[in-house]
């Protein structure tokens, strides 16, 4: 048995319509308090002497960093025929930015963020390149927050303009077509920017002008109504229209155009925010291409003239198969649809006529077809389980493809497969979850598996590649991700099926994929790992609570784990939409409490093995969510597997993580499951 520091407590409970719920742990909500401070040293040394000891890390970080190290290159952008695009050597904690003349012109280092700090905790977290291909707008982001600080770089010298832009967030850059500046969401500075948990209200719409100090910057747009509503401006590809996107946090938003060339003239409200999902692809004048969930679960494309905009008419109809999302490029539309969570594409021209599929190498994920109306070629990327993202050049007029990045990896993806099976939910939902593992994997329960889900915020699971994932398999496991109700996969009522009032369906899912796991012989209770970060921490958390015989170890990454009090923190409000808010009636508060993982820890519980990570820049999950769910969980443990919490330093919720440090954190992981799941030894020693 372990002996666990003591963290601080409270008397402290709260009223809920007549029920009252005991927070004892709500001291530790203070982050900076010396008391927590001092628990959190203790809880790190307790997580490193058990890393340290364990036999296998060495070798694990060793076969990491031999699969991670190879070239991998992003999809290059281009303007004016000035081209960026983003590389990474194999082990540099950050991709490096290179500029071209031309597709295949001589690459210049145009921005290094390595060089930015000393352990690669700066990263890039949005650019844009401005329409004469001069000027290269970019935002940076320090030890995983989430706030972003904006500069402008001139793409010929390298070197950076005066101009810096402070306290964006959630932001990118869209600019004006006359070059002279961008536009750019930001909330007004905080009273104490220090504080993790700035929860950040009236998101505003600014403009800023090339050679301009921000204090100058104009307000464009703004919902000074709504405290809790994030609003972004878009200028379409022919510089006219500028369009605003409302939304209160969820999938749903509202949609407002105007016109810049007429900027006197009313803005004109084509959506309002909580109807459905909208998305500008194009426009044709003031006729508007917009993807939609309104009328359409699944999505379609319709147009929408602005001289009467209460008239859609559809281009693209609801399919069978889900339509994630459509990209205009070459004067034609591309359709990425979702065939049972791996991709399709198919290509429209402006009136909606079917002009065939775009042939893919196989099941797995393709994205991009991104470019402006006069482009003859857009790029794409695809990717599986096994094989790393390659990125092919698609000319529009022949239908020809061709290779433009393929990665050399290591990795030996031949001897590796991905099948997809279904399982059955407790209400007879058939749950896809896909399974890679090695092509002559014994079926007899002995194999180490991990088992990843999220089911929230209709974010869709595809099939992509990993270098964690590949060191998983190359060391003998199974790696299984499950396609839970509250994603995307089959449209609006699969998402709606797993939120608010119906989040339990996407803990059943979750339990069923698990179960099917162990009855086919895939691996075994004592061999099986849960793994979710984000609303995926909530997922394995919930599991955990409800269900702690399913597994024998969990992983828990940055989760939201008070179901009850996630809206008093950081950006937690916008997510009310999602899971609904203990405050807002007695229904809602009983839906959150009877699954809240922190609510639901039971004292004299057998928990399996539970690594609690988070980390301590948090501004999005507040660090208190774990901090307090692993107090509880190891004051509640009464069997002699480890709970312990992680802290990441200088981390955030995970964009923007360095390499080095992913590194180190999977090897610690897996080391940790070997531990656990194979009693030291049975992970494959092919190394």
């Amino acid at each position: 048995m372990f002996s666990y520091p003591r963290p601080p407590q409270a008397d402290v409970s709260d009223d809920f319509f007549g029920t009252i719920v005991a927070d004892p742990y709500r001291p530790l909500e203070d982050i900076d308090a010396p008391q927590t401070l001092a628990w959190l040293d203790e809880q790190r040394a307790l997580t490193q002497n058990y890393f340290a000891a364990l036999p296998d890390r060495a070798r694990i970080r060793a076969r990491l960093e031999e699969i991670v190290n190879f070239e991998r290159t992003g999809f290059p952008s281009h303007e004016n025929g000035t081209y960026v695009v983003e590389r990474n050597s194999g082990l540099q904690n950050q991709a490096v930015v290179y500029t071209m003349q031309g597709e295949r012109g001589e690459p210049r280092v145009l921005l290094d963020p390595n060089l930015l700090s000393p352990d690669g905790t700066v990263a890039i977290s949005g650019a844009a390149l401005s329409p004469d291909g001069t000027r290269y707008a970019y935002a940076l982001q320090q030890s995983g927050s989430d706030w972003q600080t904006w500069y402008v770089r001139d793409v010929a010298t390298g070197e950076d303009l005066p101009d810096r832009i402070d306290w964006a967030r959630f932001s990118g850059a869209s600019w004006s077509r006359d070059n002279a500046g961008f536009y750019y969401s930001r909330y007004d500075e905080p009273s104490d920017p220090t504080k993790l948990d700035i929860a950040g209200d009236f998101q505003k719409i600014c403009f800023h002008r090339i050679g301009t100090a921000q204090a100058d910057d104009v307000l464009i747009y703004e919902r000074p109504d709504v405290a809790k509503m994030y609003v972004w401006g878009n200028v379409t590809d022919d510089g006219r229209y500028l369009v605003f996107i409302e939304t209160r946090g969820g999938v749903k938003n509202g949609l407002v155009v105007r016109d810049l060339q007429a900027p006197d003239s009313p803005d004109i409200r084509l959506f309002a925010p909580d109807n459905a999902s909208y998305d500008v692809v194009d426009n044709d004048g003031s006729r508007f291409f917009v993807f939609t969930t309104d009328g359409a679960p699944k999505g379609r494309l319709v147009a929408i003239d602005l001289a009467a905009p209460a008239a859609m008419n559809e281009i693209i109809a609801e399919a069978g198969d889900t339509l994630q999302g459509v990209t205009s490029c070459g004067g034609i539309f591309f359709a990425t649809y979702l065939q049972d969570a791996h991709s399709r594409v198919l290509r429209f021209d402006r009136d909606g006529a079917a002009l065939g599929e775009i042939a893919l190498p196989g099941i797995g994920t393709a994205s991009g077809f991104y470019g402006h109306r006069d482009d003859s070629f857009t790029y794409y990327a695809f990717s599986t389980y096994v094989a790393p993202s390659t990125i092919y050049k698609y000319d529009i007029a022949t239908g020809a493809t061709s290779v433009y990045a393929e990665p050399r990896s290591s990795f030996d993806s031949a001897s590796y497969v991905t099948e997809q099976r279904f399982a059955t939910s407790k209400d007879g939902t058939l749950v896809p979850v896909f399974i890679t593992h090695h092509r002559d994997a014994p079926r007899d329960g002995s194999v180490c598996t991990i088992l990843y889900g999220y089911g929230g915020f209709d974010i869709t699971l595809t099939p992509g590649f990993s270098a964690t994932v590949a060191t998983w398999l190359s060391l003998g496991g199974t790696y299984a991700v499950a396609n839970l109700r509250g994603g995307g996969e089959y449209g609006q009522a699969w998402h709606e099926a797993g939120m608010r009032e119906h989040k339990q369906n996407v803990f059943d899912d979750f339990a069923a994929v698990a179960q099917m796991l162990i009855c086919e012989g895939y691996t075994s209770r004592e061999r099986l790992a849960l793994s979710g970060g984000s609303n995926g921490g909530l997922l394995v958390a919930a599991t955990l609570t409800q269900r702690p015989e399913l597994a024998s170890a969990v992983l828990c990454d940055v989760g939201v784990m008070d179901m009850l009090r996630f809206h008093h923190f950081t950006v937690g409000a916008g997510w009310i939409p999602e899971y609904g808010c203990a405050d807002a009636s007695e229904r809602e508060f009983r839906t959150l409490y009877a699954y809240s993982p922190l609510a639901n820890v039971k004292p004299g519980t057998h928990y399996p093995a539970t690594l609690v990570s988070t980390g301590d820049h948090d501004d999005r999950v507040f660090p208190a969510h774990s901090f307090k769910f692993a107090a509880a969980l190891q004051a509640a443990q009464a069997g002699p597997a480890p709970i312990l919490l992680f802290i990441e330093s200088d981390a955030g919720h995970g964009a923007g993580k360095p390499l080095a440090k992913t590194i180190e954190e999977t090897a610690n992981r897996f080391a940790f499951l070997g531990s656990v799941l194979a009693q030291s030894g049975a992970l494959n020693a092919t190394i």
